[in-house]
């Protein structure tokens, strides 16, 4: 039997690059800051918290996509990881959305990865 790669764990967090607190989005899992866009690896698959590095990601170049928007890369500053998350887009009330002048900017980081 396959196993799902996907799961759902939308809780909320203080970020450890800002110390901001980050409430759950709502609709789906956050994986990292709104505000200054890091995450950390905890993740094997999304959502998942199966991984044991804990080291803090941070966000090194950004792509938009035709389907997702904008999707984020992030960089494992332990293990060197590279991983791909889908940007919170806007639109959605509630929770806050991700900061699109930090990925903007970060569309034309791609040489750190």
């Amino acid at each position: 039997m396959e196993q799902k790669r996907f799961a759902k764990n939308d809780s909320g967090f203080v970020c450890g690059h800002c110390g901001k607190t980050v409430e759950p989005l709502g609709y789906t899992s956050r994986n990292h800051c709104p505000y200054c866009l890091w995450s950390r690896h905890l993740d094997e698959n999304p959502g998942d918290r199966a991984g044991d590095c804990g080291g803090m990601m941070e966000p090194v170049g950004a792509e938009p996509d035709p389907k997702k928007g904008y999707v984020i890369i992030h960089k494992c500053t332990v293990c060197g990881a590279v991983r791909r998350n889908k940007a919170a887009c806007a639109g959605r009330r509630g929770a806050a959305q991700d900061d699109i002048k930090l990925i903007i900017a970060l569309t034309g980081r791609h040489d750190k990865y």
